[in-house]
């Protein structure tokens, strides 16, 4: 193994030394202590270290760092307290995601790492999205990303290189090639000559280095750091290595052939720098001897400070209220007035109430999402829009039509079809302190997201207290001959989601005020349109900023017979019958919201008539009707006067012919179950 110090200093060499002891000796400490019982689950890195220190010294501190299994040298790199490593790893409060997390499945805004998950695809978009951050504002910043040579078959390898190079953006990506996922060697994963070949297919540049060599991969990622900041570009370096260890301890390594590790051990990363340092008389053994003992000590005594973490204890109140970061403030004065208006008496006069405080226009529902939106850019000049067709082509229904010109192709973004991407990007922009809105065209869509927005979005801040501002606009619903791919109600998907909020509105002023409110609040927020009431449904609202609160359903109709409990289109279909049949006298609570779920509003509507009929597009089985359902039987039973019943569509995909279509809906039974309620 060939070093080259070039213009490092002597010091420099030895820091880089103390760099790469540290986690190896730290390593070696683990498989004590996964043996003694102490920690449940350990993914080595040992024979990797060079690459996860090498990248760390050469970046700057407040640069971001998507690490995955095996990159303890990053977090050590960072200067993380020791201490407070091992309590994460053994399972403490104390730790970074205060025990809600394995090993290095966490991460830390103050040190800039990005916590993994086990699905390894997504972080490298996330880079993508801090990134643009960086680009944005103009800094001479990188991101970087890891990924495993297995992690180069998922798709969101695709997605997140394609998009960096579209957009320009300064990331750095480097794959980790050890040979093997898990079990699964190289030729069984991949059948190009060498990974960095695929940079060419992107248009962007590559290398390949020696993932051992400390120096030469410190080297080649500083070099990239400069050009990627200097040409405004993304990067593949791909580290040749090897894994001394098993996928993770308990998996063995029995699978690898033995000339495999004697081979490898002549490239150990750790001993050949040493080896050199010697020879080059940087240090001498005794010195090193010195600093391996100084080290040593260092690890027993930071293992047993962490060692007097007291035991963890469960918390309910705690673990729910972490699900979600916490709301501030957004709006004072008169707007706030009308905010609360709204929030206290929602009822038929509640435009009465309002038109005390602000002028009102007559608008269609996509305009209450459209002036939404463009309050919100001009009062948030972070906040940025992507989405398929969106700037020039105004997006497939116009929503954003003359954005680009107001605002600019940096902040209306189109993206390339890569749903997941422009996900992690959102997130990755929220780790910058970026707002992001993004389009999935069609719900339909989101089932290539789905892993990004249940695991990385839902699950982020319970995970290690990282909010992400993202809300992704779902054009939603059927009643418009579209078919199974273009019409389903696929909200209940993410009502079982913890972290996520489902905003679901029926009308134009509820559109625009949830709307402001779900850029405003740092959660990620899933807000479903229904593409029926685009342009046919039109209402009364403010030309004033103002928000409506998330969690807040909104009580329609005062009705003495029955309740019909629904939301978006629903609603409409709920006030269509009750116009046409005013023998009944209908009791109409539209939810606004599906999660959280207004409870307090469900009960009164329940108490208000005793009888209950739960209306939604979507079908029936696993609807959230079900779930609400069993909620008012739980807690309202004393109160019913009948069972709750529910009307919703078809247990079928919703169809593409019209006379098929107006079948499936739930609006063609209402009548057959309202009458129902009414002769129990």
């Amino acid at each position: 193994m060939n070093f080259s110090k070039k213009e490092l200093t002597n010091e420099q060499c030895i820091a880089l030394y103390k760099s790469i002891l540290l986690p190896r000796m730290i390593e070696e400490k683990m498989l004590v202590l996964l043996r003694q019982g102490k920690i449940s689950k350990w993914f080595s890195g040992i024979g990797q270290e060079a690459i996860s220190v090498g990248v760390v010294a050469a970046l700057q501190q407040d640069e971001w760092i998507m690490p995955l299994h095996r990159n303890l040298g990053v977090f050590t790199g960072r200067n993380m307290p020791l201490s407070k490593l091992f309590m994460q790893w053994q399972g403490n409060k104390e730790g970074y995601s205060k025990g809600r997390e394995r090993s290095f499945h966490f991460g830390s805004k103050e040190h800039h790492i990005c916590g993994m998950i086990s699905h390894l695809g997504p972080q490298l978009a996330i880079a993508d999205g801090v990134a643009l951050a960086y680009k944005l504002r103009g800094e001479q910043k990188v991101a970087l990303a890891f990924s495993g040579d297995g992690g180069t078959s998922e798709g969101d390898f695709h997605e997140a290189l394609n998009t960096a190079a579209v957009w320009d953006l300064p990331v750095i990506f480097v794959i980790e090639n050890n040979g093997y996922g898990l079990s699964t060697p190289v030729n069984e994963q991949y059948r190009c000559e060498n990974l960095v070949d695929k940079a060419k297919g992107y248009g962007m540049e590559g290398i390949r280095i020696d993932g051992n060599n400390l120096l030469e991969v410190y080297d080649t990622i500083k070099g990239v750091r400069e050009f990627c900041i200097k040409n405004q570009k993304p990067y593949l370096i791909e580290c040749m290595t090897f894994r001394m260890r098993g996928h993770e301890e308990a998996s063995g390594v029995k699978y690898v052939p033995a000339e495999l590790f004697t081979q490898w051990e002549k490239r150990d990363p750790v001993k050949n720098y040493e080896r050199w340092l010697i020879d080059e008389k940087i240090l001498s053994l005794e010195e090193l001897n010195n600093l391996k003992s100084t080290t040593k000590t260092y690890i027993e005594t930071e293992l047993a400070e962490a060692y007097k973490a007291e035991a963890i204890i469960a918390n309910t109140e705690e673990e729910i209220a972490d699900v979600y970061a916490q709301l501030t403030p957004q709006i004072s004065g008169s707007i706030e007035q009308i905010a609360k208006e709204i929030y206290d008496n929602a009822s038929p006069t509640f435009n009465h109430q309002l038109s005390t405080f602000n002028k009102f226009s007559d608008k269609k529902f996509i305009n209450g999402i459209s002036d939404g939106l463009l309050q919100s850019m001009q009062k948030h000049d972070n906040l940025i829009l992507m989405g398929q067709d969106i700037a020039e082509y105004g997006g497939a229904f116009k929503v954003t039509e003359g954005f680009v010109e107001k605002f600019g192709k940096a902040r209306v973004r189109n993206t390339p079809l890569c749903e997941s991407a422009i996900v992690g990007s959102a997130l990755g922009l929220s780790l910058e302190g970026y707002k992001a809105v993004m389009e999935m065209q069609f719900a339909d869509f989101a089932t290539v997201g789905f892993n990004q927005i249940i695991n990385n979005l839902a699950k982020i801040h319970y995970r290690w207290g990282q909010n992400a501002d993202v809300v992704i606009r779902m054009p939603t619903g059927g009643g418009v001959g579209a078919g199974p791919f273009h019409s389903q109600s696929n909200e209940a998907w993410f009502v079982h989601t913890p972290g996520l909020k489902v905003v679901y509105p029926s009308t134009p002023e509820d559109a625009k005020g949830l709307m402001i409110a779900a850029i405003n609040d740092p959660n990620p927020v899933l807000f479903f349109e229904h593409k029926a009431l685009y342009r046919s449904v039109t209402g009364q609202v403010p030309d004033d900023y103002y928000e409506i609160e998330i969690g807040k359903a909104k009580h329609v109709q005062q009705g003495d017979d029955i309740s019909i409990i629904t939301y978006g289109a629903g609603v409409h279909w709920a006030l269509e019958y009750a116009e046409k049949n005013k023998n009944i006298s209908i009791d109409i609570l539209d939810l606004r919201t599906l999660l959280p779920l207004d409870y307090d509003a469900i009960k009164k509507a329940t108490k208000r008539t005793g009888k209950v009929l739960l209306l939604h597009e979507d079908s029936l089985l696993g609807g959230i009707g079900g779930e609400i359902a069993a909620w008012i039987g739980e807690n309202c039973f004393d109160i019913l006067d009948a069972p709750v019943m529910r009307c919703a569509s078809l247990d079928t995909p919703i169809p593409f012919n019209l006379v098929l279509e107006k079948n499936f809906m739930a609006y063609g039974r209402l009548g057959e179950m309202v009458e129902k309620l009414m002769n129990y």
